[in-house]
């Protein structure tokens, strides 16, 4: 079992990107997103409930088999937190885009309470600040559709 994890907590192997990583895990998300944005709400929300649940689980257990509280090789986090940001807001390609960058920055400057979060225990922590950080990126993105819905 602790293969499977650490496959999923690494999305498939995407964590070993010897560069920006979590920007990989990103675009992971990003797609996706793209394949499933067409799906009944109710199974788009629940895609994101499973990939928390999850994720959550295999970071716990990736963790504990890197030997780090949040080892950079995870990157299921930022695929939750990526799906956070686009979840139910049905754009295309652009607003998905967008969508990326606003989430990368959140994910990186980690407004408050999103700080917080990662010091949670395990798999939660891991997961937690990235999920805040795509809410906010969710308000913003919505936001910005509000004022310039031809972004979609």
């Amino acid at each position: 079992m602790k293969g499977v994890a650490v496959a999923i907590a690494t999305v498939g192997g995407a964590g070993y990107f010897p560069v920006a990583p979590g920007t990989v895990g990103s675009a992971a998300g990003v797609v996706v997103y793209l394949l499933t944005r067409h799906l009944d709400p109710a199974i788009q929300i629940g895609l994101f409930v499973a990939v928390c649940l999850v994720g959550t689980w295999a970071s716990t257990v990736a963790a504990r088999h890197f030997g780090r509280e949040d080892p950079g090789y995870v990157v299921v986090d930022e695929v939750a937190g990526q799906l956070a940001t686009l979840m139910l807001l049905d754009v295309g390609p652009l607003g998905a885009s967008i969508g990326f960058l606003i989430f990368r920055v959140m994910d990186i400057i980690k407004p408050w309470p999103a700080n917080r979060f990662e010091a949670l225990h395990g798999g939660l922590g891991i997961m937690a600040d990235d999920v805040m950080a795509g809410a906010y990126g969710w308000l913003v993105l919505w936001g910005i559709l509000y004022v310039a819905p031809w972004i979609r």
